[in-house]
């Protein structure tokens, strides 16, 4: 090489490195990407954390017989999947029985949905598919457009679960509910008035189901609270007594579960912090004494099979796009991954006060 091209050597090589502008693209971009990386390493990390010190510090509900009252198949796997999982986990001893008002037969797939939702109770940890009811009843049509009758399921509710609050009062209607609710196994424990005619404890001690908005606005959904409140009500109406925990003896609680907006629906694991401050703020941290009926509950599952804390997501997973295969459309793996119900529930203990009257039921 020439003297005089070892001179513009120099000029070559600025040539070749980016300017200033490109080397500070270059800089920002690296910087992103090792923010995203971090995050992607922190976040499930801290989740994963935040989910054993929930699963052993939270309040946990312990041998109680609990009904998870939904309007159609995929209901349980969509939204309640955390909180099915964490109640069934066989060291807690609860029966966790899943009431089911509809077939989901808008589409014509009433059948196939049923067994799609037993076969989803049981990978939820359900003890068999024999304790997953589901209604076929012209009064709850799966529909978009249609209000049920909260009457109707409130004596749907008693004659299954304290028959004879229904039959005291409407001998028909409990005959004509009990066909389709397979009563016989919904309240094998149930027990006969006594010699003074009080009436006795129901065969279960608390609901669980969605609060007044339904999470998606549906209003089958709504339905549902409003016809728990009001079996609820009428059956505080119709028992009388404490027992040493302050309950009323025929009382069943109701837990729903909060509707978010549509930032913390779509969160995913993110929105554990926010349920976290929530639940602080809402209940406080209950004292031991207060556990037999905490006035809110928080449940999630872990990213690790087999990790601390409660079930693996996958689970959660499995139940839709395993059982619910009828159901699988392109949108529904983007809610398995993203929404926080498949990761995150709190549920909040309901006020009731007894009904002063008791409702008729619609003829």
């Amino acid at each position: 090489m020439t003297l005089p091209q070892l001179g513009l050597l120099p000029t070559i090589i600025l040539r070749l490195l980016p300017t200033t502008k490109s080397r500070t693209t270059t800089t920002a971009a690296m910087n992103w990407l090792t923010a995203l990386g971090l995050a992607a390493v922190v976040i499930p990390s801290l989740y994963i954390y935040t989910v054993s010190i929930v699963a052993t510090r939270f309040p946990v509900l312990r041998n109680k017989r609990i009904c998870l009252l939904i309007a159609h198949p995929d209901d349980e796997a969509m939204f309640f999947a955390p909180t099915v999982l964490a109640l069934t986990r066989p060291e807690t001893g609860n029966h966790v029985k899943i009431l089911c008002l509809s077939s989901g037969d808008a589409e014509g797939l009433g059948p196939t949905r049923k067994r799609e939702l037993a076969k989803s109770g049981v990978l939820l940890g359900l003890r068999s598919a024999s304790d997953v009811f589901v209604i076929d009843s012209p009064f709850f049509p799966d529909s978009m457009t249609t209000t049920w009758d909260p009457e109707r399921i409130s004596h749907l509710l008693a004659s299954a679960f304290a028959p004879e609050l229904i039959e005291a009062t409407n001998p028909a209607f409990a005959a004509a509910v009990s066909s389709s609710t397979s009563r016989t196994a919904l309240s094998k424990d149930s027990k006969k008035r006594n010699g003074k005619g009080e009436m006795v404890k129901p065969t279960i001690d608390m609901i669980i189901t969605f609060d007044q908005h339904g999470i998606s606005g549906h209003p089958n959904h709504i339905s549902l609270y409003h016809g728990a409140r009001l079996f609820v009500s009428q059956l505080l109406a119709a028992t009388t007594g404490k027992n040493k925990e302050g309950k009323g003896q025929g009382q069943v609680d109701i837990y729903t579960l909060p509707t978010l907006d549509i930032s913390r629906k779509y969160s995913g694991i993110l929105d554990a912090l926010p349920t976290l401050l929530e639940w602080v703020w809402s209940a406080g941290i209950t004292r031991k004494d207060k556990q037999e009926r905490p006035g809110a509950l928080v449940f999630m599952n872990n990213l690790v099979p087999g990790g601390a804390g409660w079930a693996s997501v996958d689970k959660a997973w499995k139940a839709m796009t395993q059982a619910h295969v009828s159901q699988m459309r392109w949108f529904r793996y983007g809610w398995i991954g993203l929404s926080r119900y498949m990761y995150v529930n709190s549920l909040v203990l309901e006020k009731v006060e007894a009904a002063s009257v008791a409702a008729k039921v619609k003829e």
